[in-house]
């Protein structure tokens, strides 16, 4: 697939349930079940309510409103958001999209977190790429192989979030 044009790209906020998020799922059952043999613990282990606010959020990145890119952040306790489910459609990757998620999420949260932590599995080289790219903190080994590892951790400190301008 060509290129997407930043300009026609729209982040929007989602509900777990919205059709639109159906193909964010879809997409990451096959990855999970490709890499994994299953994703059916995965993506059932939280409800749906976790990634919605005031506590979460599930984002999508749309062109021409379709998805192409989505993910959501979860609260992992009082001061820590959870990053899950980042995913970018299979025709669109490596154009950044993934990282304009995580960049959306990130700034999300910081209204109501200071750090972000989040696992990624040991077979998926991509996210390992993008969270060391993105300016997370590897708590894992990094000389290790990736299959001597059940889980990759990885966390983030937020810079306080801008507060909002006054209206005018």
């Amino acid at each position: 697939m060509p290129s997407l044009s930043l300009h026609e790209l729209t982040v929007v906020p989602a509900h777990y349930h919205d059709p639109l998020v159906r193909p964010l799922l879809r997409g990451l059952e096959e990855e999970y079940t490709a890499r994994y043999g299953t994703a059916s613990n995965e993506l059932s282990r939280y409800p749906a309510e976790e990634f919605a606010p005031p506590h979460g959020l599930l984002l999508l990145l749309l062109h021409r409103g379709e998805p192409v890119a989505g993910g959501a952040y979860r609260r992992y306790d009082e001061r820590t958001a959870e990053l899950k489910r980042i995913w970018t459609h299979s025709g669109h990757r490596r154009q950044g999209l993934a990282r304009r998620v995580v960049a959306e999420l990130e700034r999300a949260a910081a209204r109501h977190y200071q750090r972000i932590w989040l696992t990624t599995g040991p077979r998926q080289p991509e996210a390992r790429h993008l969270y060391l790219n993105a300016g997370y903190t590897p708590l894992f080994d990094v000389t290790a192989a990736p299959d001597a590892l059940h889980l990759l951790p990885f966390e983030k400190h937020l810079a306080p979030a801008a507060p909002a301008a006054p209206p005018r």
